[in-house]
Formats: structure tokens, sequence, C-alpha cells
């Protein structure tokens, strides 16, 4: 009985020579699935076939891939066993006389180790779960990565995901059921993944948590499995006939029921070949089932995984093929931007030339308007700069009053101070050309900013003419910025020199010759236009109280007698006395003089003495009074010459420090750059230091040279897939017939493949050259 055993379990589980179509392209997807994992963190960029075995916790999922395997692996227990993704790659290979081993694991986290001893490769997952998800039921999305060689399995690749579980135990989250969720239609809403939804039969199998997600994830059933395992300890009287018949939730490739080892079995290390015989020997005396051997049992299930990917490698062949094309065409993209190793002085020598170019090529483009990435949405490059010296600087220079900063009796105490002691008969020069001076020194600021600002804008566009190449060199790009900084700098010392120069020439030479001046008959003329305008009846009056006041004068009475104010070093004299006006000496009192006089032996009369008027001290600081008509006038000139003049020098500015900025700092810039960097950059002895690449950016050139290759390996064995797929048959027979939707193309022309083909062999040679525009 056990050799029966075995002989059922060998042939259940071994490859028929014809049903090892498409092995080589399951070998090299492994390959490359081995590769692309580490880099892509566990989401490949391809989607390769894979059969995803998805249920709910102690459905029986580890039994199924146990006996598919045909050997004890994985861990059990009473909770949850499987916490993290196991990615099972299944490689035939045959066996060969003298072998010492025909079955082994090697693990991707421990490369080159193989592991004989599929006990210890049990102890391994266990330990490596714990590793990521804690000792205490944690669950982490993160593969665990197993690759089985025997001449016991077919060429495929199962992934055992975590079972569906709806109460969290240990150290697993609350929403632990989410989460699982979630890392399960990761996988199988793949369209090159074949679902292999497990559900317990001794559950009610129409609320099956693995057939709900698998028709969320397939909702037409075309990639999905049914398998009902436990048929053998259902109650008594019932059946899964209904459901394997697909009459109850219909799937494209139908159902399988198959038996499970019981934990009895599992403890008293029972084996898969004895298991498998009382699986066959359950189902041939079963009334129900005996009659649907089609769709029953473990051999069953293999055959028809066997050929489900048969007919799926047929169809996602092309899809495969260009997705493999594309990819090394993006692989091979990026290594033209890494570049090539640089092993020589010469090679360095040229690189750097090139980038130096390159760069002042895009900084001018940028100057000039001609970048190749010219934006729509904001002003950049030279266009900036000309919004600074037109929109910020002309037309800030425009709005400003010479006269804002001056009130009339700034202008009016200049002019008296220029007459000196005493009344000028013209308005002097000397008020008008302090004043026009100081308004024109005015601009040397906003001169000085507008250089600031341009400046600032050059580093702006150095610094986003960025060359492709300069990202492998970072000491390159940093001596590149420290180069351009310093020659701005440079460059605009000249600039700010000429721009006081100009200030100065205005300020030292005041040409009131110049054609477009006023002139002082000018300014007369208006200023008394404006006095007129601004009178109108106030002459009348004003006229009116003058002879009043003089008609009082000729009388003999002057304006303030009678009504005088008294001062504050006065004396009050009694109203009945007699005064006699004379004149006291500076040296003494009038008590003094009085006293004196008497000495003189004058007569003393009725009358007192007359009092002295004392004046008051001038104050420190003196302003002018009232503003006479002519004072009036000569303010009015003043404002009118200042004003003519400042509009004059203003004019030179706005045209003259534009063109200072544009010739010695931008000009110069675009054109000497080059030399400036040939000059400090271009020496045998630095090219080792500048052309230092990032240690990240070696290994990404190594490992997508890797990669290219991979792809390319891939390609030549796809080719000869292709070729076998097509003059092969599959003898499995023909009473099981399934069939699998074509794959939805995301890539153009995929049935031009042979030029694909042929385009990247072509790219194969050179790999950094290959024209991606094919």
């Amino acid at each position: 009985m056990g050799e029966e055993a075995r002989e059922v379990g060998s042939s259940a589980t071994s490859p028929r020579p014809s049903v090892t179509i498409g092995s080589s392209l399951i070998s090299m997807i492994n390959k490359l699935q081995d590769i692309l994992a580490p880099v892509v963190s566990d989401k490949p960029q391809i989607s390769l076939p894979q059969v995803a075995v998805v249920g709910s916790q102690s459905s029986g999922k580890s039994s199924v891939l146990e006996s598919l395997v045909g050997r004890d692996f994985l861990p059990r227990g009473r909770d949850i066993c499987t916490r993290r993704p196991l990615v099972l790659m299944l490689e035939y290979r045959a066996e060969e006389p003298g072998d010492e081993h025909t079955e082994w694991g090697e693990f991707r986290h421990l490369p080159g180790k193989r592991f004989y001893d599929f006990s210890a490769i049990r102890r391994e997952i266990q330990a490596e779960t714990d590793r990521e998800a804690g000792l205490n039921k944690g669950v982490s999305d993160k593969q665990i990565r197993l690759k089985i060689t025997s001449p016991n399995v077919l060429n495929m690749t199962l992934v055992d995901l975590p079972g569906i579980t709806k109460v969290p135990v240990g150290d697993q989250p609350r929403d632990i059921e989410a989460m699982i969720r979630k890392m399960i239609m990761d996988y199988i809403t793949q369209q090159n993944c074949i679902i292999l939804a497990v559900s317990p039969a001794n559950s009610d199998l129409a609320t099956s948590d693995a057939l709900q997600m698998a028709r969320e994830a397939d909702p037409n059933g075309f990639r999905t499995i049914g398998v009902i395992t436990k048929l053998d300890i259902m109650d008594r009287g019932t059946d899964a006939c209904n459901f394997l018949l697909g009459k109850v939730i219909p799937l494209k490739l139908g159902y399988v029921g198959v038996v499970n080892r019981s934990q009895e079995d599992i403890n008293k290390n029972r084996g898969i070949a004895a298991a498998l015989a009382y699986e066959e020997k359950f189902f041939n005396e079963h009334p129900v089932y005996s009659n649907l051997s089609d769709r029953c049992g473990m051999p069953q299930l293999a055959r028809n995984l066997n050929q489900i990917l048969e007919q799926h490698i047929k169809r996602v062949l092309p899809d495969l093929k260009a997705r493999l094309n594309s990819q090394m065409v993006s692989v091979s993209k990026e290594l033209q931007a890494y570049g090539q190793p640089l092993e020589s002085k010469m090679a360095q020598g040229v690189v750097l030339l090139n980038i130096l170019t390159k760069y002042c090529e895009a900084f001018a483009a940028m100057l000039e308007g001609k970048s190749q990435e010219m934006s729509t949405k904001e002003l950049s490059g030279g266009a900036r700069i000309h919004y600074i010296l037109q929109s910020i600087f002309v037309k800030s220079l425009e709005g400003v009053d010479p006269c804002d900063d001056l009130t009339d009796d700034d202008i009016r105490t200049a002019i008296q101070n220029a007459s000196g002691a005493k009344n000028a008969l013209f308005v002097p020069e000397v008020p008008f050309e302090f004043l026009v001076r100081r308004q024109i020194a005015r601009l040397l600021d906003p001169s000085c900013q507008c250089l600031h600002f341009v400046y600032d804008e050059l580093v702006k566009i150095s610094r986003a003419c960025e060359v492709i190449e300069l990202q492998r060199f970072p000491v390159l790009r940093k001596c590149l910025d420290e180069i351009v900084v310093n020659f701005l700098r440079e460059g605009a010392k000249p600039a700010l020199r000429m721009i006081e120069n100009l200030i100065e020439m205005e300020v030292d030479y005041i040409n009131t010759s110049h054609p477009r001046f006023i002139g002082g008959k000018k300014a007369s003329e208006l200023a008394m236009q404006q006095l007129k305008a601004q009178k109108g009846v106030t002459d009348v009056e004003g006229q009116t109280s003058r002879t009043v006041q003089a008609k009082t004068v000729m009388n003999g009475i002057l304006p303030y007698q009678g009504s005088r104010p008294q001062l504050n070093n006065e004396n009050p004299v009694s109203s009945g006395s007699t005064r006699t006006w004379g004149i006291p000496s500076i040296f003494g009192s009038r008590t003094s003089a009085v006293q004196s006089g008497r000495r003189f032996g004058e007569q003393s009369h009725s009358e007192s003495m007359p009092s002295t008027i004392n004046l008051r001290e001038p104050p420190s600081i003196l302003r002018p009074t009232e503003t006479t008509d002519n004072e009036a006038a000569e303010i009015i000139i003043t404002k009118l010459l200042l004003q003519s003049y400042y509009d004059i020098v203003r004019k030179n500015m706005q045209d003259l420090v534009p063109k200072a900025i544009m010739h010695f700092l931008v000009n110069s810039t675009k054109q000497n750059l080059q030399t400036a960097f040939i000059q400090k950059l271009y020496r045998e002895n630095m090219f080792d230091e500048l052309l230092k690449e990032h240690d990240e950016l070696v290994s990404k050139r190594k490992r997508n040279e890797k990669l290219f290759e991979v792809f390319k390996q891939s390609l030549q064995t796809l080719e000869k897939v292709e070729f076998d797929v097509s003059s092969q048959t599959s003898s499995l027979g023909t009473d099981f017939s399934v069939g699998l939707p074509r794959i939805p193309s995301t890539l153009p022309d995929l049935h031009k493949t042979s030029e694909i083909i042929q385009f990247t062999h072509h790219s194969f040679s050179m790999p950094y050259t290959t024209d991606t525009t094919a």
C-alpha cells in the first residue's frame, strides 16, 4: 500500500515530458524576480505569471502547497502560521545519475546556501518571519522568497499569503483584517496572477472569504480556481457537489476538491504519499465524488494548474515580451544618464570639456530665451532680467518727484542762505545747484538695487541650467557653482563703478545749457503765471491794506504806536508822567543816566525819564518768517528749474544704468564664463577629484547593468519559448478544457513584437547608446 501511495504521489507531482512547456520561461522569470525583488521593494515592475494562494486562517492552504511540492516544509500550528507572503518558486530539475542530492531549497536572504533538509527550511521560514514580524503573531507584507529545486515539481511560482482573520491576537493591530485584505488584493489584482481560492468544506462555502475576495479582483472568474478542502470531514449526508459543479458560484476555471492531512496525521508524521493514497481511496469510495473524478484530488489540481499555466503563458507571452522590451529601454536610458565609467585621463578630459560647454550653452540659452524647457506659467531667465530693468527700475524712477522731500520753507531757507547778508536782486544759482545735486544723489540707491536684483537672477539661472551629466559629479557641480558666483561678483564690481561714475558725473557738472533745460527766463514766466492764478482777488485786498498803512506813516504815526505790545524787559511807567526822549548809555541803566545828569548840575523836572527799548536775543535756530511775493516767486522758479533738470538726469539714468548692467555683468558673463571655467577647472591633476561619482550612482549603474543583462537573456529565452509554444501541443488529453481571456495590453502595437525584438537585439551590443525612439 505504501509503495502504491508513493507511486501515486510521484505521478501527481512529477512533470511529464509533455507538460514541461514553458519551463525555460518560468525559470528565467524566477531569476528575473530574484534580481528585481530587492530593487522594487516587493512590488515588481513587471507582473509575472504566478499563482496566489488565498484562504481564511486554517483553511488548508499550507496542506495544498505541500501536496503540490510533495514535501513537508511549511510552519504549522493552531493560530496564524503564514504571517509574511511566501513566494515559492518551484523549479524542475531532472534527476541525473550520480546526484548526491536531487531536492533542495534556497532562500533569497541567504544567497548561496542550500537546504537539503526540509525541516530546516521550515525552521528558517519561522525564524525569518519572527525577525521581521516579531514573536507574538505580528504580520508583515515583506516577502520571504524560497526556491525549491526538485525533479518532482512543475515550474511555477506560488505565493502563500497570510490567512484572512477577523479577530486580532498577540501583537496584531486592531485593523488586522483590513491589513491582510489589502495585502492579498495587491497580489490578486495583477492580471498575470492566477488566484487559487481555498475554502474549507466544513464551513459555509457561500460566504467564503477567499471566493468573495477573488470575485472582487476577478469579477468574471477568468483567473480563479476554486479549491474546496477537508471534504472528508463534512457533516454526514452533505456534500459539496453543487460547488464542484459551479452551480453556486460559477468560475471559468472550475473547482477541485481535495482532502487534507489532519492534525493527527501531521503529529504522527504521516507523509504526503500516504495522504494522497487516503485521498484517492476516499474519492473512489464516495457515492457522489466517485462520479466527479475530474474535479477531485490533488493530482487533478496539479494537472489543472499545469494546463492553466501553459495556456496563461501562451496568452500573456506577447504582452510580457513587450513589457520586458519597455523595461530594457528604460534601463538603457538610465545607463545613458549614468554614463560609462571614466578610466583614462583623455576620457575624463573629453567628458569635462563636454559638460562645461553644455553648461555655458544652457546658460546662454536661458538668457536669450532659447531654452528647450521654456515655461508657460511664469517668466524665467532673460525675461526676468528684462522685467527688472524696465518694469521695476525704469518705472520706479518715473514715479519719483524731486520735490517730494522738499518743503517751500526748505527752498526759501536755501535761497536766503545763498543771498548772504543782503537781499538778492535775482534768484541765486547756488540753492538750485545745491538742491539738484542732492536729488541726483538719490538715484544711486535704486541703481545699485537694480544691479543687485540682476545679480541674484543670474545666480538663479546658473543653478537652473542643470546639465544631466552633472548629476554624476557632485564635486564638479559644487565647483561650478562657486566659480559662477565669484565670476558674477567680480562682474558686478565694474558695473557698480560705472553706475557710481555716472551719478558722480551728473553731480559734478550741472549743465544748465542742456537743450531740454527750461532756463531761468521761461521758469520766471511760468512762476508769474502761477502766482497770478493763485492770488486772484487777494491782490486787491492787499493793495488797500498797504494804502492805509502809508497814510498813517505820512501823518507821523507808526503803525504800532498807541498799541505797541509791551516787551518783556520794559518797566511800567505811570500814565500821568511826562517823558523825555534820549539815548541812554549802553554801559548802564536809565537810573545811572539820571543820576549822572544830576551830578552835572542838570535841573530835575517833574516829568520822569523815557523807558529804554530792549531787543529780544535771536534764537539759536532761525527760520524765515512770513513769505513775501518775491520769495514765493523765487520758490516756484527754483522748483521748476529743479524739476526740469532732474527729469534730464533721470532719463539719462534710465537709459545708461541698464546698459551698464547688461554690458559689464550680463553680456560679459555670457561671453567669458566658459573661458573662466577652462582656466580654473580644466587641469589634468584635478580630473580625478572633479569627476568623482556618487557611491550610490556607481551602485545604480552596476545594478542596471545586471538588469539589462537579465532583460536581454529573458527576451532571448522568450523567443525560444515562443517558438516552442507555437510548435508543441499539450498531451494532457482533451477531457479537460480551460480558457483564459487575453490580458489587455497597456502598451501600443503588441502584435509587432518581432519589430521590438529586432530593436532590442540591435541595442544589446551598445547598451549605452540605444536608440530610444525606435
